[in-house]
């Protein structure tokens, strides 16, 4: 039983992982890997973690970003958000053209700093996308980016195994 807990903490601490911004599922996937949690319940839990605030920030951020942009303490954070949501937007239009949603699922999907599913969803909603076709897409990214930040991670700590 107490062996079920460690796990069952383990697999949690993956899942909250995955829904914190910048880290999301880039941070989820090397921690269930160097803690050798099975490969499969590992990146389903991380895809459905990074994937529970996405309906709410597509839905809401963006009310709230334009509401608070102009607070005093707030306010600078804001139109940080704002701004970095709208250049995402901007950049993924000038890609993509009529492929809007495949470059959506690219921005989220390559593990690079200040993409991944919250950035891709925020720049949908700015740019007023559709939402069902967007979570759809989004969450094609992050399995692609649950893909390949679990091959890098397998990669980095086989190496390490190896060492020992």
């Amino acid at each position: 039983m107490l062996i079920f807990a460690a796990v069952i903490k383990k697999y949690l601490i993956v899942f909250l992982i995955s829904m914190v911004p910048l880290i999301e599922i880039r941070g989820a996937m090397p921690y269930a890997v160097g803690f050798g949690l099975p490969l499969v319940p590992s990146i389903i839990v991380a895809v459905l973690g990074n994937m529970v605030p996405v309906p709410f920030i597509f839905l809401f951020a963006r009310r709230i970003l334009e509401w608070g942009k102009d607070k005093r303490y707030i306010g600078g954070f804001f139109r940080w958000c704002l701004e970095k949501g709208e250049k995402g937007g901007r950049k993924l239009e000038s890609k993509a053209g009529r492929g809007l949603y495949w470059a959506l699922l690219l921005f989220v999907g390559i593990p690079l700093p200040g993409t991944g599913a919250w950035t891709g969803t925020l720049a949908a909603s700015i740019l007023n996308m559709d939402f069902k076709k967007s979570v759809i897409f989004v969450m094609l990214g992050v399995v692609l980016a649950g893909a390949i930040m679990l091959a890098a991670s397998l990669g980095v700590f086989g190496a390490i195994r190896l060492i020992n």
